[in-house]
């Protein structure tokens, strides 16, 4: 499987660490230096589906193909407005296709989840073009007066399509249960024979217990993808690592003890835009002309659950319009 298109999309709203600090016991200083986000979009005018819907159309374009010719859209999704129909089901009439669609809830790594998915339905020839959503709004789930979280996030959406050909070489997916550290609960219409009271509540999390799992998790990934395929840390180009939190990513670059240069990031700008963070490094990377023809990548990603996802592979440039 190959990447052969690209997109992104985000909230126009954008809210810096002063802001915050205006209604939240807060400074910028104390934001940035425990996660190294300076500012994040949050949606405000705009809605979810709307940012999935122009990722999407923006990867289409740039894969040179036309929605006719997606055999299957998969959406990376945690929770939006809708509980039914699917956030997949919602776009894909209006990108013009007509194909079968799912959502995917796999937390933060749900676009890998995602593209492991893809990755078997290609090899067995179920389908021939994919589409891979994410979309996400994680900012809804916060406590907007708790600053252990709602500091923590921002709102996106990315974009992939993937194809037959050479790229992915190898994934590595695990799930381990730990629903304590950071969970979101939101509750239900009740049936007149309900015996327990379920309430919504907003996002719940350990730090610093997520902070050890997700350490130690992407480490154990990381270094068992390149065990397994033969390779050293030197052997890859870039590291695209889930943007949750700089120190995060800070430990398994000590771990690896490789440069700074192969570990870009966007988090300062965006916050953690949960499953959608990777495909939007990804889609800017792509389009700076950072991503060169041949290039390894190692994704490494995480979510609550506890899930983590991985995955080698070698970057097709994509021309985006560009003549050849």
């Amino acid at each position: 499987m190959r990447i052969i298109g690209t997109g992104s999309a985000l909230p126009e709203k954008v809210v810096t660490n002063d802001m915050l600090a205006g209604f939240l016991d807060t400074s910028d200083n104390w934001i940035t230096t425990r996660t190294g986000i300076r500012t994040r979009r949050l949606l405000s005018t705009e809605t979810l589906r709307e940012l999935a819907l122009e990722a999407a159309k923006k990867a289409i374009a740039s894969s040179g193909l036309t929605p006719a010719d997606i055999d299957y859209l998969i959406c990376s999704n945690v929770a939006n407005s809708y509980v039914s129909p699917s956030l997949g089901s919602i776009i894909l009439g209006q990108l013009g296709c007509c194909c079968p669609t799912f959502d995917m809830n796999g937390a933060c790594a749900g676009l890998v989840y995602s593209l492991d998915v893809a990755d078997a339905f290609l090899k067995t020839g179920r389908a021939r073009n994919i589409l891979v959503v994410a979309a996400e709004q994680p900012s809804r789930f916060c406590d907007w007066h708790d600053r252990s979280t709602s500091v923590l996030f921002g709102d996106g959406a990315s974009a992939l399509v993937v194809t037959g050909g050479e790229g992915f070489f190898d994934f590595r997916l695990t799930g381990n249960t730990h629903t304590d550290v950071m969970y979101y609960k939101r509750s239900l219409e009740p049936t007149p024979y309900d015996r327990v009271e379920e309430r919504t509540q907003p996002l719940v999390m350990e730090g610093r217990e997520v902070f050890r799992l997700a350490v130690e998790s992407c480490i154990e990934d990381v270094d068992v993808l390149l065990e397994r395929n033969g390779l050293k840390g030197e052997d890859i180009d870039l590291f695209l690592l889930h943007q949750a939190n700089m120190r995060i990513i800070e430990c398994i670059r000590q771990h690896l003890e490789q440069p700074k240069e192969k570990f870009p990031t966007n988090i300062q700008k965006y916050g953690n835009t949960s499953s959608a963070s990777v495909g939007i490094l990804i889609d800017e990377l792509s389009r700076a002309g950072v991503l060169k023809e041949g290039a390894t990548i190692l994704i490494s990603t995480f979510g609550g659950g506890f899930v983590t996802a991985a995955a080698l592979l070698k970057w097709s440039e994509i021309l985006y319009g560009k003549e050849a």
